[in-house]
């Protein structure tokens, strides 16, 4: 494939390749309708023009002379919504064309792409909700009158791609991450996601698709929620440094140590113990028996551990932020509340169910606090689990919304200078337990005009039964 490689080919040329296959560990399939009319209204618009060029794919080579393969490491979004169209247009327009040289082309095209398909497995049902509504998408644009054999032949003969093929998987996603470091629109969790995949171990590499697993049933924009308003602003917080934006600027915040190529520094030593402890138990025959599996002791604000720890992590605090935030907005204020299996006491279950139910909770000043305040519970749980947590809950509550009752207008930066100021999670981060967050004065608020119409009669209320407000 030495002619593949730094090479610009054809839209015909790519779907023509005998041995192109998307890798398990591949993300799904997330290209939407959107994207499928971007994409044509591109071909609309340069279709006059000598080439128009689609953007890059990077290939990684592997396998013996007999049989080689070509692993889309980038650039399978463009690459299967390609296939969508060409399908869509074998099966809409083929019968009717005039043009024998178009015809011949898809045909000696659809052998290939249909191969291509069958041997694809999508786990993800929302790959296959994707390709599915974009190759419907794509027969409707290809079906209209004003797609004719010219399109055709601009999309297959003179829309083009730079390859790349790498023959090391992790050169590969070097490559991957380097690119769409410099511009490419990618979400900074989608750069992070080709870090570590690059960081695996060799002798785990067969562990990727397991370990992303999870990662590629989420959306997007779970993800981008959870890194954005949980993950990094805990991360930054506990440092005392500002959190109120998270970009491709920032994603070195979750790039740690590789424990296969750092020296033995003191600081690493324990994570790499508790790393190859942790394997040890959970491979031992006797976890047949009792099935008692170990999980990675995870902290939000220890050294992140590259490669496959890192996607654990991300499945430890998805599933956590989820079930501590689960409850938000949610009408029904009579059942006890419950955080990951523990019933809160009455006023702390009082405080949740007020703050998912008061009529301004809804206000863009308002879900910063929220954030802000589930923050700080979830900061709490991880150092010292459910401890004291109702109590916890009490005094978490007046040092967030304390913010909301005072200020006029919460912005983001509002509440981003707030933790800086009264940085609980510092406190936190250095305590020995509980008593030293419940101990902690707070300064009661005097009541003003502006007070009441900054916050709303539900957490006035609350501040005065608990002493806070005079």
């Amino acid at each position: 494939m030495a002619q593949l490689d730094k090479s610009i080919i054809s839209v015909q040329k790519l779907l023509a390749l005998p041995n192109l296959s998307i890798p398990a560990y591949q993300r799904p399939y997330k290209w939407t309708e959107k994207n499928l009319n971007d994409l044509f209204s591109d071909l609309r618009e340069y279709k006059d023009k000598s080439a128009y060029r689609l953007g890059s794919v990077v290939f990684h080579q592997h396998g013996n002379l007999d049989q080689i393969h070509l692993d889309i490491v980038d650039g399978q979004q463009r690459t299967l919504t390609l296939v969508l169209i060409v399908l869509a247009i074998i099966e809409e327009r083929y019968s009717k064309l005039q043009r024998n040289d178009i015809k011949q082309a898809l045909l000696a095209l659809e052998p290939i792409i249909k191969a291509f398909i069958k041997r694809q497995h999508f786990s993800s049902d929302i790959s296959h909700h994707n390709l599915h509504q974009n190759f419907l998408a794509a027969k409707r644009k290809v079906a209209r009158n004003d797609f004719g054999e010219d399109d055709i032949d601009f999309l297959l003969n003179r829309c083009q791609l730079v390859s790349f093929v790498l023959d090391d998987i992790s050169e590969a996603f070097q490559f991957f991450d380097s690119q769409n470091a410099r511009g490419r629109d990618l979400e900074p969790h989608d750069l992070l996601k080709a870090y570590h995949l690059r960081e695996f171990a060799e002798v785990e590499s067969h562990l990727k698709a397991q370990s992303v697993a999870h990662w590629e049933d989420l959306r997007s924009e779970d993800l981008e929620n959870l890194f954005a308003n949980y993950l990094f602003r805990i991360r930054r917080w506990t440092q005392g440094m500002s959190a109120r934006f998270f970009g491709k600027n920032h994603v070195s915040v979750f790039k740690g140590v590789n424990l296969d190529r750092v020296e033995h520094y003191p600081y690493a030593e324990s994570l790499r113990i508790s790393h190859h402890f942790v394997d040890d138990y959970n491979q031992q025959y006797q976890r047949k028996v009792d099935r008692q599996m170990m999980v990675f002791p995870f902290h939000l604000d220890q050294m992140i551990i590259n490669g496959r720890r890192f996607f654990e992590m991300v499945e430890h605090y998805q599933q956590q932020v989820s079930e501590i935030v689960k409850g938000e907005y949610h009408l029904d204020d009579k059942q006890p509340i419950q955080i990951l299996g523990l019933t809160l006491e009455p006023l702390a279950s009082r405080i949740i169910h007020t703050l998912n139910n008061y009529p301004e909770r809804k206000r863009t000043g308002d879900r910063y606090v929220r954030v802000m305040f589930d923050c700080a519970v979830i900061f709490y749980l991880d150092k010292f689990g459910a401890k004291g947590l109702s109590h916890a809950i009490e005094k978490l509550f007046i040092w967030a919304y304390s913010c909301r009752i005072r200020q006029k207008v919460v912005q983001l930066a509002t509440i981003d200078k707030y933790v800086l100021t009264n940085n609980v999670f510092s406190l936190i981060k250095h305590s020995v337990g509980p008593n030293e967050l419940l101990a902690w004065p707070l300064e009661v608020i005097k009541e003003t005009k502006e007070n009441k119409s900054n916050s709303g009669e539900a957490l006035v209320m609350l501040f005065k039964e608990m002493k806070y407000y005079e």
